[in-house]
């Protein structure tokens, strides 16, 4: 249902049908150089809202999409994986024809962005952010002696299957923003919105994503990356720690910049969008 010949002229939304007959919904604002925006497990694109309006009100296209079996698109069944996930960003940016975009990913997100910029985006993306992302890899394994154990991944599926809209609430109102930490500042109209985005996906496409985010080991995809990247994370982020997602990401890419915000949450493009977005901007424009 476009509204406009001229494509990012004003604001729509819309979907498009992938190879294997999935439907994403994708929101597409604004006119200007491309910024595309990847939600985090197990939210969507409304999760963005403080990015795309500070950033559409500096002159910039902002897009961003609902991954497959999340918020508005198709709740899938099958094909709930990292590959997935990259062909489908690299669908939508064909069909919107974007060139010289900056790709932002938040944690499962930032995964996303890696794995589609390697494998499909190197020649249309300009910047890459990764924001409290999941590479290198999150799980423990002999190359990754420092990671997350697999108990505590197996404690979220089992957790989702005894009763997903709980194990939700429990999230949004504790780790994710900081919100168990003493002294907190505690917003009932965020873990609210947390919930909401995250009860309108599928519970099977849910449920798959915590292997996608967690096992999938992005190592090889950031040795392919040259762009500019920049890399931020908090320190006391009770989701994706930062010494083994965030530190090692920059490390391994060839042209990162590192910045740790000391205190800050795994949400904390919500918690603290002011400040993340004022240094986005600057990378962005720099």
């Amino acid at each position: 249902m476009p509204c406009r010949p001229d494509p990012g002229a004003c604001a729509m939304n819309d979907t498009i049908t992938t190879k294997d007959g999935v439907e994403i919904f994708y929101k597409d604002w604004g006119k200007g150089q491309p910024i595309v925006f990847s939600h985090g497990w197990p939210l969507s694109s409304d999760d963005w809202d403080a990015q795309m309006l500070f950033f559409a009100a500096q002159g910039f296209r902002v897009i961003a999409h609902d991954r497959r079996g999340h918020g508005r698109s198709s709740q899938t069944f099958e094909g709930n994986d990292m590959d997935h996930y990259a062909a489908d960003l690299a669908a939508l940016t064909e069909k919107l024809d974007l060139h010289d975009a900056i790709h932002i990913g938040h944690s499962t997100g930032g995964g996303e962005v890696v794995h589609y910029v390697a494998n499909y985006g190197m020649k249309r993306t300009a910047k890459i952010v990764l924001v409290g992302a999941v590479p290198p890899i999150m799980v423990k394994n002999a190359n990754n002696p420092d990671g997350t154990p697999l108990e505590v991944f197996d404690g979220f599926r089992q957790a989702l299957l005894a009763n997903r809209a709980q194990f939700f609430l429990d999230i949004a109102s504790g780790p994710f923003y900081g919100f168990n930490r003493p002294g907190a500042h505690v917003s009932q109209g965020t873990i609210r919105n947390w919930w909401r985005q995250g009860m309108m996906g599928g519970a099977q496409a849910h449920y798959d994503c915590i292997k996608a985010f967690s096992e999938t080991d992005f190592n090889d995809d950031l040795k392919k990356i040259d762009l500019p990247a920049l890399v931020l994370h908090g320190d006391d982020d009770q989701v994706v720690p930062y010494k083994d997602a965030g530190v090692l990401s920059a490390k391994i890419l060839k042209n990162a910049t590192l910045k740790i915000y000391p205190g800050y949450p795994h949400g904390m493009l919500t918690t603290h969008a002011d400040e993340l977005n004022k240094d986005i901007l600057a990378f962005i424009r720099g």
